[in-house]
């Protein structure tokens, strides 16, 4: 009978409970909130039947295919809003698409309504949207392995995704193999804590005062790239937690402390595989000349073939991707995850999980991987700053003597040089801020950048006494840009990418621009109707300008005031805003109205 010893011999695959006629098995967690099987003695006739299944017992003979090195391919699905809303390049949906358009069963993992996530198998392809997308956290398979077999004994079609170590059970728990099935895995670097996935979402519900109602994890909102996770809440407010800063992510990259101990010495790495197909990010792509059409930052797949029934599965679904054939070692290169086990926590395990129970996950991560520069990192991002300052004043006396004075001796201006923040102005910028003015940089702060040598197009800002300024990242107004912020005005941006040339910002009351705000050509923003006075019943001159995280302002918009736009909307060029933008809608014409809702956009 199973009987676990070591944790690190056990994956957690929970075929054992599937195959235990007398239900003698259950699940248990333990103190960290892995799975782990528990045997009531009672009930256990002693068949045998679990260390049959458990792949963890049986590598050896596991490890055999047809393709000792498989053929590998980058892949594009052909359908963008497809591709979009998978984690790498959209092959797993291309593959359920067909095994569903065939009448076959797709099986693979969700999130339940908790976020806690269960493995399913089902005919229907409203599925494949909560199928789809990696997960990082541990699934609860039980159940899965008994209904695949029961589908395939009544000679229906499956297609079962899941982590090499469950698709070994799975060969296992099957005992042959099935010409109607076919199993997928995925490059696994290691699987996380179901329990601390919880604790990093409460974390977050209680940042933003409500609770999570949508996660997508690897979002692209902000490229492919950045690993982004997508917390949408309740109350309308979005989290954008990228790998550079994401408590989670750092837990389970930095300190690899939240994996199951299995994953410190997976038994399933390797060649050959065990699966039909392999899928996984095709990581290095920006390195491979081959392959330049392909980088993106929209995500491309990785898919290994490696057995002759993958194969003839993979060319049925070709035409609707974009294909093209790799070397196996360009293919494999950036993914080590392949070839080598999670490397070891670098924190204290048992201190970390014992916190975990009594400390908000935010204040654990600050405890155990704090982000926090070393001695080289500092050096390196002052060398940095410093490249940047003369690439943006072009080593010219004016602006040089600007920045020094705006960053060393301005009272009005608050910025610390030494943790990699400035106030970076450029050639032919006329800078006016009063004595009385506050002016608080927290990044990288460049005004009027000009693209075009020989250019003198003027860049203006002013700020009156009481007036405030925040910049609350790396931020930068291109040129040509007019900044007014009059003595009750307080203007906030949280950082992304500069705006382009001709934007005007008149600031009597507030505006916020949120994180990563994409801001075209000639927009203008104003809180204000410039003093001037309507007779009309409530009438007030200036409202607060809220815009929301990951907005887009195409060339020309105006936002007055009052307007508020929704997290992940685009107005439209030209478009002339006097009134609040839904979130992930596109909104044209004058005055603006919703054309398109529902959108998705990459920055």
């Amino acid at each position: 009978m199973i009987h676990i010893t070591e944790k690190s011999k056990c994956n957690g695959c929970n075929a054992c409970i599937d195959v235990c006629h007398t239900t003698a098995i259950s699940i248990k967690n333990d103190g960290e909130g892995f799975f782990y099987p528990v045997v009531n003695l009672s009930e256990c006739t002693d068949c045998g039947l679990c260390d049959l299944v458990c792949p963890e017992q049986h590598v050896d003979e596991l490890k055999v295919n047809d393709f000792e090195k498989p053929t590998c391919y980058a892949v594009h699905h052909k359908n963008l809003e497809t591709r979009f809303d998978s984690t790498s390049g959209g092959a797993f949906s291309a593959m359920a698409e067909k095994m569903y358009k065939d009448g076959g069963y797709v099986g693979g993992a969700i999130f339940n309504d908790d976020f806690s996530v269960k493995h399913i198998i089902s005919n229907d392809i409203n599925d494949l949207k909560r199928l789809r997308s990696s997960k990082y956290l541990q699934s609860d398979a039980s159940g899965i392995y008994q209904s695949v077999k029961d589908l395939l004994k009544r000679n229906e079609k499956v297609l079962v995704c899941g982590t090499p170590c469950q698709m070994a059970a799975m060969r296992r728990f099957l005992r042959k193999d099935y010409e109607n099935l076919i199993i997928v895995d995925f490059i696994c670097r290691g699987i996380n804590s179901p329990k601390v996935y919880r604790k990093y979402i409460d974390s977050l519900e209680k940042k933003y005062d409500s609770k999570a109602i949508y996660i997508k994890p690897k979002n692209k909102e902000l490229g492919w790239n950045k690993l982004t996770h997508k917390v949408d809440f309740e109350n309308g407010s979005a989290y954008f937690g990228t790998i550079a800063v994401d408590t989670y992510m750092r837990a389970s990259m930095v300190a690899n402390v939240i994996s199951r101990p299995s994953c410190y010495d997976c038994q399933f790495k390797g060649f050959p595989r065990i699966s039909d197909i392999t899928l996984g990010d095709f990581w290095g792509i920006e390195q491979l000349e081959k392959l330049k059409q392909f980088d993106d930052n929209v995500g491309t797949s990785m898919v290994m073939i490696n057995s002759e029934k993958g194969k003839k599965y993979f060319e049925s679904i070709s035409k609707h991707l974009i294909i093209k054939e790799m070397p196996f070692e360009d293919s494999t290169r950036g993914n080590i995850a392949l070839f080598k086990s999670l490397p070891k926590e670098s924190v204290d395990r048992k201190a970390f999980y014992n916190d975990i129970d009594k400390m908000d996950f935010a204040d654990v991560s600050q405890k155990y991987y704090p982000f926090t520069l070393s001695y080289k990192q500092k050096i390196l991002r002052f060398l940095r700053l410093i490249k940047r300052v003369l690439a943006l004043t072009r080593c010219r006396p004016r602006p040089l003597f600007q920045f020094f004075y705006l960053n060393f001796f301005h009272k009005a201006v608050h910025v610390s040089i030494k943790d990699g923040h400035a106030f970076i102005p450029t050639p032919h910028c006329v800078i006016n801020i009063d004595k009385g003015a506050e002016v608080n940089i927290k990044g990288i702060f460049g005004f009027g950048e000009n693209k075009f040598k020989g250019s003198r197009i003027e860049s203006r800002m002013s700020i009156e006494k009481g007036g405030k300024l925040e910049i609350l990242g790396n931020y930068g107004f291109g040129y040509g840009s007019n900044i007014e912020i009059f003595k009750t005005g307080h203007l906030i941006s949280k950082g992304g990418p500069n705006s382009n040339m001709g934007t005007v910002i008149i600031c009597q009351n507030k505006i916020v621009i949120g994180e990563n705000v994409a801001i075209g050509r000639n927009v203008t923003i104003r809180d204000n109707n410039g003093s001037h006075v309507i007779a009309k019943r409530g009438y007030r001159d200036s409202f607060p300008v809220i815009i929301e995280d990951h907005v887009w302002l195409c060339s020309g918009c105006t936002l007055m005031s009052g307007t508020k736009i929704g997290g992940g909307a685009i107005v439209s060029a030209n478009a002339f805003v006097i009134s609040s933008v839904p979130a992930h809608t596109v909104v044209s014409g004058i005055p603006a109205k919703v054309t398109q809702e529902h959108i998705y956009w990459k920055l």
